[in-house]
């Protein structure tokens, strides 16, 4: 666990037995199945997979982003014990921005071309805490300080296309963080900058973390994103959530084979392999095809006719480490008999 971390054993969001489906021309396709879990205060909580997985949609569901039309959702999810699924649209304004802040993947696309950086994120001041702009002028001024942005008083009357995109993350940052959230949820925060500007920004919203004692979810691909700065991680794929647990016992002794293949798939796990690197084989599911069974079971090493049946409940693996694997336990003692990166050969 990041030694800045101000995790305590208070509960600040509970997602509970969460499954999306949207129907359209192709049929019926089911983004969510069965996603539970839970945020502590003052965690940074990791949501990892390949694109498709369910990641943002899980997201956007928590902040009541997505249309409803089309769309049916059953689960629970809630805020410090408050039902986010069932309010309505103007409470959920009222909670976005205030209570849940969000970075979005692309600040370019994300911030308004015409209006200036300090109108921007007085304007969610405003609308939040009901003050004058004079007031939300001197908030925002203040946010830019607190994400590090130099020359701050300066960077008010700048337009987004005249900052770098390094600059501009960080703007979204103060936006996220104007209110004084108590869960910020990064999604992809660092996409299309570049690895310096990528470290800073990660490091700041940990930083930022520490002092403000808030919980962040951290939507990424990147293990090495989460290896650095989160507490505890979670594993989706087609949807599910296939293993959840503390950062440094699931990078030691992954329990289910989507896993097991993406920590091989890493660089420095294959230190004894030449050429290219590993890959997992075979192709994501459809997610407009039923799946009784794992969806992960046609490209799993450990694959057996048994995958083929209803998935089981979680299994426990040790403190707060489950896998939703049948042979969770076989996976877990062939990497930590052998390695990661024998277990695919």
């Amino acid at each position: 666990m990041n030694a800045l971390s101000p995790v305590t054993g208070e509960t600040i969001l509970d997602v509970e037995n969460l499954s999306l489906e949207f129907s359209g021309s192709s049929g019926t396709v089911r983004a969510l199945d069965d996603v539970s879990f839970s945020v502590k205060r003052g965690e940074i909580l990791s949501l990892v997979g390949e694109s498709g997985c369910g990641k943002s949609v899980t997201a956007m569901t928590i902040m009541g982003l997505l249309p409803r039309h089309g769309a049916t959702l059953r689960g629970a999810v809630s805020l410090a014990g408050e039902d986010l699924l069932g309010a309505s649209e103007r409470r959920m304004r009222t909670i976005r921005g205030n209570r849940i802040g969000m970075i979005f993947q692309d600040p370019m696309t994300s911030l308004n071309p015409v209006h200036t950086i300090g109108m921007q994120i007085g304007e969610t001041v405003r609308r939040h805490r009901g003050v004058s702009w004079q007031q939300a002028y001197a908030r925002a001024l203040d946010m830019l300080e607190f994400v590090r942005i130099p020359d701050a008083k300066n960077r008010l009357n700048a337009y987004p296309h005249e900052l770098s995109g390094g600059m501009r993350q960080r703007v979204m940052i103060a936006i996220a963080l104007a209110c004084d959230p108590e869960l910020l949820i990064a999604d992809e925060p660092t996409t299309a900058l570049d690895v310096t500007v990528q470290a800073q920004v990660l490091e700041l919203i940990a930083e930022l973390r520490a002092e403000l004692g808030m919980s962040v979810i951290l939507i990424t691909h990147d293990l090495g994103v989460v290896a650095a700065h989160a507490d505890r991680m979670l594993v989706m794929y087609a949807g599910r959530i296939v293993e959840q647990a503390p950062v440094e016992a699931l990078f030691a002794h992954p329990a289910h084979g989507y896993t097991a293949g993406l920590l091989r798939s890493l660089p420095g796990m294959n230190a004894r392999q030449r050429g290219a690197l590993a890959e997992i084989p075979g192709a994501v599911p459809r997610l407009d095809k039923p799946m009784s069974g794992c969806s992960f079971a046609p490209r799993c090493a450990f694959r057996t006719d048994a995958c083929e049946q209803p998935l089981p409940p979680p299994v426990a693996i040790g403190p707060n480490h489950t896998a939703r694997c049948i042979h969770a336990d076989a996976v877990y003692r062939a990497v930590a008999d052998t390695d990661i990166v024998k277990v695919w050969s």
